[in-house]
């Protein structure tokens, strides 16, 4: 597993090989498939003048299409072989096969429910032109389809078994085995690839497909994908291997991590122990994202990931050294001109809650691309420190969200300024030599609200966002600000009761099209239980829409937290909210407080997308695909930190 912090040489040999693979495809599998080219299925090659005169075919198939064994075989959902870990069926040999070497790359996935599991060995379904013997094929097995963290990537020599004579296409159809020591897996869904396939004679070699049925084990049968096409249907093959130790529980009170099956992937793995703290989507797809405790001096990295295929690539950007460059920084934005811009702990530490003076004031920093004539891709970003706070006067220990068209950056500060310290507003402002902070409103408690939690740059110029605290009913509130020549003016739109229709402490602001808004709020124990709280004295959680009509906004309950087969009975909530490209609203469920597990809930349908273990899902975004990603402490086949993606 590579990790993070540095940019591994198998990074390069995986870069090298998918361009080398890249020529190969474009030289060999042309949509015509011209007299010297190789198609990526069996049923094609049959049906091409070079390869037909070669194939015999059979007045009739001496490879049933189905016999009664085989009928069992796929009706069987029964226990596993002693030796087998996972079986993705028996072998078809009838339908059609994949290209498994000239460049082309088969992945399928398989699932393994026992940790420290002892992977000895493979099995799969091989088409071969008559006469041919399959010798050695490269093995790769990662957390996604070929791509991801590589566990093991090695050429095993295969052994060729029964072949079950000829099948109606002409090709011999055979069991092939190959034995691999050194690796073992901890419980989760993983992909076995197969590509650069020998034989003595050149020919092309083909992996049965039997889209998985008669499969056994957990999460069969297998998704697969192909490095050219892209998802196709699933081949014959079998795990083999050992478990030792129990096989991971599935109950609701500690569920597993995601699989495959719900479109969920595992795009990186971080070391354990790391903290990563959401991702942001940038130019092309690429994410970026920060560690708060990696990095070259431990105390923080930025790095991104970006996409080639169905591989993620990821590479360190910057490592934090502390002091007046800041150290453990959190989520990060996209700037202009591709920069991106966080907040860190800084070395003045005079600042805290009502004045304490026992916190890390904070800073806010810009971090870019190195020289553009540098031509290593190890070349580092360049992070400089663009406005550090000075004390509780200031907007201390802030956070940065949203830009204006003028380059200007907008943060807001959940404690400062000033004593009791009910938050700020801040702007900066890039200037000839720096950048200078304007405070634009510091709240008081009172109507304006208190401690802010969201904020954005709505479409129309204004600001919104949320504070948890103060409003009419001390429940918090929804504002807008809007500039004018005089400064920027406050408009609390919405004032929380704190009651069944509506809840308390909102966050999580999101825009969903001209004046439209979604969040999420908390409701807790001691309120009547009619409306917003449904799971009798336990707390619960609220999505909520703000609609603007006129000079007025319409404010609606779209969603009460009401468990689901994620939970048991605890206190859930919701914390981010994300949109999908058809307008399509997700939230995460179940995290912030005392709760077993966490998901990511499909609001309008009103039905849970996936789960996982406790704090799995809290942060959210979404790209222009609709892809939802994010990240976690707590999982990944090692359960170890991760960045994350899922496609509903």
């Amino acid at each position: 597993m590579h990790r993070e912090g540095q940019f591994p040489n198998s990074v390069f040999r995986t870069i090298s090989l998918v361009a080398i693979a890249a020529l190969m495809i474009a030289a060999v599998a042309i949509p015509a498939f011209t007299q010297n080219s190789v198609p990526p299925t069996a049923v094609q090659a049959a049906k091409m003048p070079q390869y037909a005169s070669r194939l015999a075919h059979p007045a009739k198939r001496l490879l049933p299409p189905e016999t009664s064994a085989m009928r069992r075989a796929k009706a069987r959902r029964g226990p596993l072989d002693n030796s087998d870990i996972y079986d993705n069926g028996p072998i078809n040999g009838n339908t059609d096969a994949w290209t498994i070497n000239f460049g082309f790359i088969v992945s399928d996935s398989f699932t393994i429910t026992n940790d420290q599991t002892s992977i000895t060995g493979m099995s799969f379904g091989a088409w071969l032109f008559p006469g041919d013997t399959l010798t050695s094929v490269e093995v790769s097995i990662t957390s996604s389809e070929n791509g991801g963290t590589s566990y093991f990537d090695q050429t095993v020599n295969f052994t060729q078994g029964s072949c079950n004579s000829t099948n109606g296409f002409g090709f011999n159809v055979c069991t092939e085995t190959g034995s691999f020591s050194g690796l073992t897996l901890n419980a989760g869904t993983y992909w076995v690839n197969l590509q650069n396939a020998s034989v003595p004679s050149g020919d092309p070699v083909y992996w049965d497909e039997n889209s998985g049925v008669g499969c056994t084990g957990q999460g069969c049968p297998s998704q697969a994908s192909e490095n050219t096409i892209g998802s196709i249907p699933s081949e014959a093959f079998t795990i083999l291997g050992n478990a030792t130790t129990t096989t991971t529980t599935t109950s609701i009170d500690n569920p597993p991590c995601p699989s495959l099956q719900n479109g969920f992937y595992d795009i990186h793995n971080f070391d354990p122990g790391t903290t990563p703290s959401g991702v942001a989507v940038g130019p092309v797809g690429k994410l970026y994202g920060a560690l708060a405790n990696a990095g070259n001096q431990g105390v923080g990295l930025l790095y991104d990931l970006a996409h080639s295929g169905a591989s993620w690539f990821f590479r360190s950007l910057y490592s934090f050294v502390g002091g007046a460059n800041g150290s453990g920084p959190n989520s990060v934005i996209v700037g202009p001109g591709g920069a991106l811009f966080g907040a860190a702990e800084s070395e003045i530490q005079t600042c805290g809650p009502y004045a304490s003076g026992n916190y890390s004031c904070g800073l806010i920093y810009k971090a870019t691309p190195g020289p553009s004539a540098c031509a290593s891709a190890l070349c580092g970003w360049n992070e400089t420190t663009i406005y550090q706070f000075t004390g509780n006067t200031d907007a201390w220990d802030g956070t940065v969200s949203a830009f204006d068209s003028a380059g200007n950056l907008y943060g807001t500060s959940y404690w400062g300024e000033g004593s009791p310290g009910n938050g700020a507003l801040f702007e900066l402002s890039p200037m000839p030599g720096g950048w200078t902070e304007t405070i634009l409103h510091s709240f008081t408690g009172g109507s304006d609200g208190a401690h802010p939690t969201s904020l954005l740059m709505g479409q129309d110029g204004n600001l919104y966002g949320t504070a948890s605290a103060g409003g009419t009913y001390g429940s918090g509130v929804v504002f807008q600000f809007v500039p004018s020549s005089g400064g920027w003016t406050e408009n609390v739109i919405y004032a929380f009761t704190g009651g069944s229709s509506d809840g308390l402490a909102p966050s999580g602001l999101i825009q969903g099209g001209p004046g439209m808004f979604y969040g999420v709020a908390f409701c807790w124990s001691g309120y009547p239980y009619d409306g917003c709280i449904d799971q009798g004295t336990e707390s619960a959680g609220v999505i909520w829409s703000l609609s603007q009509s006129g000079d007025s906004w319409d404010f609606d309950q779209l969603h009460v937290y009401h468990g689901s087969e994620c939970y048991v009975s605890n206190l859930g909530g919701y914390q981010a909210l994300a949109l999908g490209t058809g307008g399509e609203l997700y939230a995460t469920e179940g995290a912030g407080l005392t709760f077993f597990c966490s998901g990511i809930l499909d609001v309008q349908r009103d039905r849970v997308v996936v789960y996982g273990p406790l704090s799995m899902f809290t942060n959210l975004t979404s790209d222009a695909d609709g892809n939802l990603y994010g990240t976690s402490p707590t999982c990944g086949p090692a359960n170890d930190a991760m960045v994350w993606q899922l496609s509903p």
